[in-house]
């Protein structure tokens, strides 16, 4: 499998001398970008080295093996998206909560291998060390979430809703990669739409859920999340 890949991704660039920190981030986004794209199992060291212009000794010798290399590319994602997803200051829980979604979406389109990386392959794949990773960041945005909200512990009905949310915030965004045939700016408006509806189905079950979020709108007619 792996000479076939070698074979799609074309030839080896050039060797450049590079710091140490340097060549270890181009091995991982190198990594990330071919995780993206394929299954895990399906890319090799030497698909790697390939593409990142570097030798299978020195992939080796910065990971250890292809796992370590796996675990250290997607830890490399769900810390810079962790960092995205910071608490906002202005405006009312709806604008915060889209500012944060837009944030989000700027990881998405800046990094899309890193993104593509993180999420590919379900829950089925996503055991152990992987799974702890992606958790982490589920859980990081659960937090923010909330936080926006103003709720300190959700009862049962809103962390299963907000859980649910942001399960198709991630489908979305992988969507969103792959298709491109929906102005980003749409699909924040859509996501944002989204949760006050299923806000308000939540406030069927749970009264908190239904009165977090305030009525009035949050864009202007003709304006834009951004």
């Amino acid at each position: 499998m792996g000479a076939t890949r070698q074979a799609e991704e074309g030839a080896r660039p050039a060797r450049r001398r590079l710091s140490v920190d340097r060549r270890r981030e181009e091995l991982i986004a190198a990594a990330l970008e071919l995780f993206s794209r394929h299954d895990a199992e399906d890319v090799s060291i030497d698909d790697v080295a390939v593409t990142a212009g570097a030798s299978r000794a020195l992939v080796y010798h910065y990971f250890g093996g292809k796992q370590e290399l796996y675990v250290a590319a997607l830890r490399s994602a769900a810390a810079e998206l962790q960092a995205r997803l910071q608490p906002q200051s202005e405006g009312g829980p709806l604008e915060r909560l889209a500012l944060g979604l837009t944030r989000y979406f700027d990881f998405v389109e800046e990094h899309a291998a890193g993104f593509a990386a993180l999420l590919r392959g379900g829950p089925a794949n996503r055991a152990g060390e992987i799974g702890e990773i992606v958790d982490g960041v589920r859980q990081r945005m659960l937090r923010m979430i909330t936080y926006e909200l103003g709720v300190e512990t959700p009862g049962p009905a809103l962390r299963v809703t907000l859980r649910s949310w942001i399960a198709s915030v991630e489908t979305a965004g992988l969507d969103w990669l792959e298709h491109r045939d929906m102005a980003r700016g749409d699909l924040e408006r859509l996501l944002v739409g989204q949760v006050v509806a299923l806000l308000e189905v939540a406030g069927g079950h749970d009264p908190e859920a239904g009165t977090l979020l305030s009525p009035p709108a949050l864009v202007p007619e003709g304006g834009t999340v951004r």
